[in-house]
């Protein structure tokens, strides 16, 4: 039996202006510049604007306003392009459009090395992936932990894009796009667990194909037991002789449990320049957005004077056509200026929120620095996740406190006794000073450690005292015992 059903679907595509906006969104400072740079050359009715006199001021006030009554006598066809719905914005100033106030040019500040992320996204491009591929691959790469998981469930991340920026992927295509990522250098990056990283690693090693595959099966069957060093339970149920088990075990261990930890060493030195400025003037605290050295972009005159009078002549096939180009070129710039100010417009608003949530930390130092995650400020400035994402990736801020990513302001926190929420960051560091402080011919074991943390107001586990000391490069208590 046949029978006919009905469903209605909804989709909603980028358009052109809000997929270059995410875009350029994501750039930080040098890259920007690049990008109008290059723009500058792709498109010819857009020009640098350089500085004007006085004089040039008044003669374009003159300019205007005769362009004004001409424009009186203009056609009204409805299907012709209409030069005035574009030059006469209100709300849109083509002067010095990408420019802060501030007329001080920051020059680069210090060396820096490629950041994982950067070199995780330069082997992204060369998947040559479909725009909403691309978009996905960036997400995934900044939900990434500082040792290189992905911090958050892949189906969590389609439905955010889904419903924020309108991208519909299927959990399959997203699967696959993460198993492609994890293959990238380093092998095991953006894993969900310890267990998928190892997996991942031996897969692609190219140790002993059997010796390979028995430690992945152990891995896979028998987890639980590695972890918690029951090898003598293992070889009894895997069968292993005494060396095939050493041989298996020294495989896996051989392998990288945090692919992402640390930098990617670049092979030229370049340098950070910080995306904004924050210092203290008098009791004020005043952010600068830093973009003196980009090119500040204007529409042409010139081609503006070309497009009007190939809209009011009669067109013959070869003018309608240089029409349509120029048409084309002129809607390119009037998005791409457009895209540069909402750009300006978000990474200050955003930056503003971060000022305000850890302002304490600006003032005092790191010591005082809040837990906040990326929910906060996109529910405080009402923008989406993904939003935050894009700009607090790859950008610093330079400040009293010295030069941050702006990463560094996101931790996650805990609870004291006295109610009051710490930054993970303030405990490493309390951590750290307690270790610095100790008795070298004694010193504190993890378990002592946790004990002098608890007794601070500060609940936290062995295990996690572990973990953020292995952060901080500190070895265990027998390795920093002295003698004297």
């Amino acid at each position: 039996m046949l029978s006919l059903s009905q469903r209605l679907t909804q989709s909603q595509k980028l358009s052109p202006q809000q997929i270059q906006y995410q875009k350029l969104l994501q750039l930080n400072t040098l890259a920007l510049e690049q990008r109008i740079k290059t723009e500058l050359e792709m498109n010819p009715v857009l020009e640098e604007e350089m500085e004007m006199t006085l004089d040039q001021d008044d003669k374009e006030k003159d300019s205007d306003s005769e362009t004004e009554k001409e424009d009186e006598f203009s056609d009204k066809d409805n299907e012709e392009f209409d030069l005035e719905d574009y030059s006469n914005d209100d709300d849109f100033d083509h002067e010095k459009i990408n420019r802060s106030a501030d007329e001080e040019i920051y020059q680069p500040l210090a060396p820096q090395r490629e950041s994982l992320s950067e070199h995780l996204t330069d082997q992204l491009r060369l998947l040559n992936l479909e725009e909403n591929l691309f978009i996905l691959g960036e997400e995934i790469i900044g939900n990434l932990d500082e040792d290189g998981y992905l911090k958050r469930d892949i189906a969590e991340i389609l439905n955010e894009l889904d419903m924020f920026d309108h991208i519909k992927i299927d959990a399959k295509t997203g699967e696959e796009l993460l198993k492609r990522i994890q293959k990238f250098d380093p092998i095991g990056i953006a894993c969900r667990s310890l267990q998928e990283c190892l997996i991942v690693q031996l897969r692609e090693s190219k140790s002993d194909p059997y010796t390979k595959f028995l430690a992945i099966k152990l891995l896979e069957e028998h987890y639980d037991e590695f972890t918690k060093r029951r090898f003598d339970l293992i070889k009894h149920r895997m069968n292993f002789t005494d060396e095939s088990l050493r041989d298996t075990i020294a495989l896996i261990q051989s392998m990288n449990p945090k692919p992402g930890e640390g930098n990617i060493s670049s092979m030229e030195s370049n340098q950070v320049t910080p995306d904004f400025l924050v210092e203290k003037v008098d009791e004020n605290w005043i952010i600068t957005l830093n973009d003196r050295s980009m090119p500040s972009v204007t529409i042409s005159k010139h081609y503006l004077e070309m497009i009007d009078s190939n809209k009011r002549g009669k067109k013959n096939p070869r003018e309608k056509e240089t029409y349509k180009f120029l048409r084309e070129k002129f809607e390119s710039a009037k998005w791409f200026i457009a895209c540069i100010q909402q750009r300006r417009e978000t990474l200050m608003k955003i930056m503003r929120a971060i000022l305000e949530r850890q302002y304490e930390f600006f003032e005092k130092g790191p010591k005082l620095l809040k837990p906040m995650i990326y929910k906060d400020i996109a529910e405080e400035i009402q923008m989406d996740i993904s939003t935050i994402s894009r700009v607090v990736n790859g950008k610093y801020v330079q400040s009293p406190m010295g030069i941050h990513e702006l990463k560094y302001f996101f931790s996650e926190g805990l609870s004291t006794d006295s109610g009051e929420e710490v930054s993970n960051k303030h405990i490493r560091e309390r951590l750290k000073e307690i270790i610095e402080a100790e008795d070298k011919k004694s010193p504190f074991s993890d378990d002592r450690l946790a004990e002098l943390l608890n007794e601070e107001g500060i609940h936290i586990a062995r295990r996690t005292v572990a973990k953020y000391r292995e952060q901080l490069k500190l070895p265990v208590a027998r390795l920093r015992k002295q003698m004297m």
